[in-house]
């Protein structure tokens, strides 16, 4: 492990110290994170429990907590609830050894900036520290500055929301780090979806909350055991069965973190339902399954079938797209489906995947 953290950082002398607080009942664990962090310029103290963190806070103040979630005496969960009702301006990210999503949840609607799955690069938690710290900085600058001009409250909030953006993006990258085989899918998809919604004339603001949704699409994944998310070959009926949960764990994970973006909230959880009723989770038929579920749909299954996997090769464009016609009606909304070949037909996006037919041979098999 040692050999991990010999990185050169530079001169770290003028930068303002931050004092953080490293919660694990793993001492080797502790000691770990507080040689990355104190040589990212962080004054670093350790705790062997959330009991013995609570002591230690109310003597000394820190602006960071990092806490374990499994833990004896009093859980991480248990210590987040403690820490946001008597320090509130404490940041507090949770570390986490199973993608246990209920607990993920809970922690991110008590407080939690963010989150990390174990186990976890050296580079990955310095650069989740870094976003944590900022996001705190932001909000207590916002608490601060309220009651002044109103477009210097808009901007901050701007920024709260970018990084907020990019811990969900960070998810996500951890998320396809697990799957190798789909490396790069969701951003596919979001940029498919997104010229999908654009040709059939959906307003700005709602492609975009589309395009985040379909970045988003496949999040509930987390909660998807690694043997069933890495298998090499085809999935049994409970494998499938179990993978395809993915929609309503992403809902519900996402669900207290973009309530002001239902746009987004409809693709995660509706993206596997089926124009003719039988997908899941809901059943939903037609014009039920909302637009933007319907187009990611389309843009989901194009990217998965011109994308390799270890047990088959990826379908050019040509093959995918008459596979989109032969479903058209009964997996497909149609008029997603033509609304996707008009848009391949323009070149307004680039198709990315193995062996991808040229464009002018889908022109000329659509004539």
């Amino acid at each position: 492990m040692s050999a991990l953290i010999t990185i050169d950082h530079g001169d770290r002398t003028g930068l303002p110290t931050t004092e953080c607080l490293i919660v694990d009942d793993e001492p080797r664990l502790r000691a770990l994170l507080r040689r990355v962090m104190e040589r990212d310029g962080y004054r670093c103290h350790e705790a062997g429990s959330g009991v013995e963190a609570i002591d230690f806070l109310r003597r000394q103040g820190v602006d960071l907590v990092i806490t374990d979630m499994s833990m004896p005496e009093m859980d991480g969960v248990a210590l987040l609830r403690h820490v946001t009702a008597e320090w509130p301006d404490i940041a507090v990210m949770m570390v986490s050894a199973n993608a246990d999503v209920d607990a993920a949840v809970e922690a991110l609607s008590i407080g939690a900036l963010d989150y990390l799955t174990k186990p976890f690069r050296i580079d990955e938690v310095r650069a989740r520290v870094a976003q944590v710290v900022e996001k705190r900085r932001l909000v207590l600058e916002n608490r601060v500055y309220r009651e002044q001009l109103e477009q210097r409250v808009q901007e901050q909030a701007r920024k709260l929301e970018e990084l907020f953006l990019t811990s969900l993006q960070s998810l996500v990258q951890a998320l396809e780090v697990r799957d190798r085989y789909t490396h790069g899918h969701s951003l596919r998809v979001s940029r498919y979806a997104g010229a999908i919604a654009r040709e059939l004339r959906m307003p700005e603001p709602v492609v975009r909350e589309l395009e985040l949704g379909a970045n988003l699409h496949d999040i509930g994944k987390i909660g998807v055991r690694e043997a069933v998310l890495n298998k090499e070959g085809p999935l049994t009926d409970e494998e499938y069965a179990h993978i395809m949960e993915h929609p309503l764990i992403g809902w519900r994970l996402l669900g207290p973190l973009l309530r002001e973006a239902p746009v987004a909230l409809n693709v995660v959880r509706s993206h596997h339902e089926r124009f003719d009723g039988r997908g899941l989770p809901d059943g939903l038929v037609g014009s039920e399954i909302p637009l933007e579920a319907r187009i990611v749909a389309v843009a989901d299954s194009f990217d998965a079938m011109t994308s390799a996997r270890p047990y088959r090769n990826g379908r050019s464009t040509e093959a995918a797209v008459a596979e989109l016609r032969r479903c058209a009606g009964q997996q497909f909304d149609p008029a997603c489906v033509m609304a996707f070949e008009r848009v391949l037909l323009s070149g307004r996006v680039d198709v990315v995947g193995a062996d991808a037919t040229p464009l002018e041979r889908l022109a000329a098999a659509a004539a």
